[in-house]
């Protein structure tokens, strides 16, 4: 049976632009040929399709193109979500509350020289630290620690693991007065977590 020469391109074209099934007649009608001919015309696409990494499916509602079963864990890789960096000054507070945690905002906005509200937020909003408790001076404010999940992201079995401090970092950590070491006040995370985020925004 004679078959137009471009009826193979244009199902193609028509199956990956329908995203979805196309019945035999619907081809028929869009490529103004008989359901013969689309049979046939199917039949050579999917030998034209034979070294590449679509193919022609046959449902019950008409054929589609589909991806290769043996190309499956490329498409996985492309539905993973997008990893998140932390910005610079995430980062930096970050580090901060790792090798000096306890600590408070304060303490943190003091070693930076800037408001650590935003990195603090951020660092919450993805688990990487959380609320300890509180510190046993006026105000009571929250004293913020390393997650499980911090340790998870950084390849770190416990806090022992981390890498010494570059010299300034640690000297600024150092100026930190040991007075301002006043006892812990702890409470439950799922509290603790919620007034953090209420500390932080304010």
């Amino acid at each position: 049976m004679d078959c137009p020469q471009d009826l193979p391109q244009a199902i193609e074209c028509l199956l990956f632009a329908a995203g979805e099934a196309l019945p035999v007649e619907r081809l028929a009608e869009l490529c103004q040929v008989s359901t013969e001919t689309v049979l046939h015309g199917l039949a050579e696409l999917q030998k034209l399709l034979d070294d590449r990494g679509l193919q022609v499916l046959r449902g019950p509602d008409g054929y589609t193109l589909a991806t290769r079963p043996e190309y499956a864990e490329y498409l996985a890789r492309l539905r993973e979500p997008p990893k998140e960096r932390l910005s610079a000054a995430s980062l930096e507070v970050l580090a901060v509350v790792a090798y000096r945690q306890p600590v408070t905002k304060a303490e943190i906005d003091r070693v930076r020289g800037v408001d650590s509200s935003g990195p603090l937020h951020t660092l919450l909003e993805k688990r990487l630290i959380t609320c300890v408790g509180r510190k046993d001076v006026p105000g009571r404010p929250m004293l913020y620690g390393t997650t499980e999940v911090f340790l998870k992201a950084f390849g770190l079995s416990s806090l022992a693991d981390l890498p010494q401090l570059p010299g300034d970092f640690a000297r600024q950590a150092r100026q930190l007065s040991l007075d301002d070491r006043a006892p812990v006040t702890s409470q439950s995370a799922s509290g603790a977590q919620g007034s953090a985020s209420d500390e932080v925004g304010a």
